[in-house]
């Protein structure tokens, strides 16, 4: 049985909603899309609550007509503009020596709890870097392992709440409800780098219209993550000001002769703002200088966010960029002149069953990243916004070391084969009951029904 999925990228220039369907082997199908242009939103944040609704629902309303499909629950981006980071260690103690996935749970729930998290901000994002056990470290998989130890190093993304809201009221004013909130650059990364790059080391640029972002990746576990309010758009602005041209002439200017590598002597007759008589005779390459400027300058930037982060050796695959600002001419060798000992290469999204023509670009990366993520795709282990453990495990492995020390467990498995566990202690949000953690319930088997049976009527 297939389940239906909605994913949409609420981006700075565009609002990008696409509608799949996730088979059992996790294949994805797209059925329909929709583009709006992106009005009440500036630099990745919402201003505008009411009419960044109305591009919310004209894009998602053209994505349904094409699918046949009127799914109102959504898996949605958020920009790293909203967010910032930090990391955090988790350790507990294990009692009956294996590693479940109720370890794993209770080991990232101690990260969580020990970080450093402001009250104005909410998880987004808790991804595991490194897992200890007793005295080993990079532990890739600690699941099923005997130990009387775990411990877990943790990034976790963090948003503003307020900000939160305001997406939170712009979808559910579109008439859409909300499954999941991703890092639009962490889906973007996971749309355009292979496995063999993530577990290599990589980062990943994504060039946007009015943002920029850089995403390290090692060990197929997000390291690192930043981003700076400048993208395309700029370069727009940059050529509207320096030559005094409209606004949609300058971004015509950028489209069709934005060269970073090919300096050309043409003069070009361009109209001036206020103008309406008189043209500027300007040569070419006075054009593209203010485009490489701006480029150089942000590839800079994050150049030295690579450097902050601590992990600039340890990228061996390299750089991948993506966006779309890298569909300018010469974007890779440009790019490659300011990360020299780096491969640098374009990232496209992966290509899916489906897939429409005008969704293969890179500045589709996030909304088909938000695809893959909720196929499965994501990290192994992850927490994310709902505080739900997300994980490949098969619904009953290791059931019956659980039910040897809890007496019952009862676990949900969501339509894509990703199991998601609340980390939080309340068992309605979790989805879990665990009884050995519940008044009352002791280790006998005799009246271990009776007594979760009267349990469950003091309760309702």
């Amino acid at each position: 049985m297939s389940n239906t999925i909605l994913a949409i990228d609420i981006g700075s220039m565009s609002i990008k909603a696409v509608i799949a369907d996730i088979d059992e082997t996790g294949e994805i199908k797209v059925l329909g899309h929709g583009v709006a242009k992106s009005e009440g939103v500036k630099k990745g944040i919402i201003t505008n609550i009411d009419i960044a609704s109305k591009s919310i629902r004209k894009a998602v309303n053209d994505a349904r007509r094409i699918a046949g499909n009127n799914i109102s629950s959504a898996i949605v981006s958020i920009s790293s503009a909203y967010t910032k980071s930090t990391n955090s260690i988790g350790i507990i103690n294990i009692s009956q020596k294996d590693i479940t996935i109720k370890e794993i749970n209770r080991v990232m729930e101690t990260a969580l709890y020990n970080a450093d998290i402001p009250k104005e901000y909410d998880v987004l994002h808790v991804l595991p870097f490194n897992f200890k056990v007793d005295d080993q470290t990079n532990i890739e998989d600690p699941y099923n392992m005997n130990a009387s130890r775990m411990e877990v190093e943790t990034h976790i993304i963090i948003a503003q709440k307020s900000s939160l809201s305001n997406l939170k009221k712009a979808i559910v004013s579109a008439g859409l409800d909300i499954e999941s909130i991703v890092l639009d650059s962490y889906a973007s990364a996971l749309s355009t780098m292979s496995k063999d790059e993530s577990a290599l080391g990589v980062a990943v640029v994504d060039m946007g219209g009015q943002t920029s972002s850089i995403s390290v990746f090692k060990n197929q576990s997000l390291r690192y993550n930043n981003f700076i309010p400048v993208g395309s758009n700029h370069i727009t602005n940059d050529i509207s000001i320096a030559l005094h041209t409209p606004l949609n002439i300058a971004e015509n200017l950028k489209r069709n002769h934005g060269d970073l590598v090919e300096i050309n002597d043409d003069v070009l007759e361009l109209p001036i703002i206020g103008d309406e008589e008189n043209k500027n005779s300007i040569p070419l390459k006075v054009v593209q200088n203010v485009i490489s400027s701006r480029v150089e300058e942000t590839l800079l930037i994050l150049a030295k966010f690579l450097d902050k982060s601590g992990l600039k050796d340890n990228i061996g695959a390299g750089i991948v960029l993506t966006g779309g600002m890298t569909q300018l001419k010469g974007m890779r060798e440009f790019a490659q002149s300011i990360f020299p000992g780096y491969s640098v290469r374009i990232g496209l999204p992966q290509q899916l069953k489906g897939l429409f023509d005008n969704l293969k670009g890179p500045e589709n990366s996030t909304v088909i990243g938000l695809l893959l993520y909720k196929a499965g795709n994501h990290t192994q282990y992850e927490v994310d916004n709902k505080k739900r453990l997300l994980h490949h495990k098969e619904e009953n492995t290791g059931l019956r070391d659980t039910f040897e020390e809890t007496g019952f467990v009862t676990s949900a498995k969501s339509s894509s084969d990703t199991i998601a566990s609340d980390v939080s202690a309340s068992s309605e949000s979790s989805g879990n009951i665990v009884f050995s953690d519940l008044p009352g319930v002791e280790e006998s088997r005799g009246d271990f029904l009776s007594k979760v049976k009267n349990w469950i009527k003091q309760l309702f």
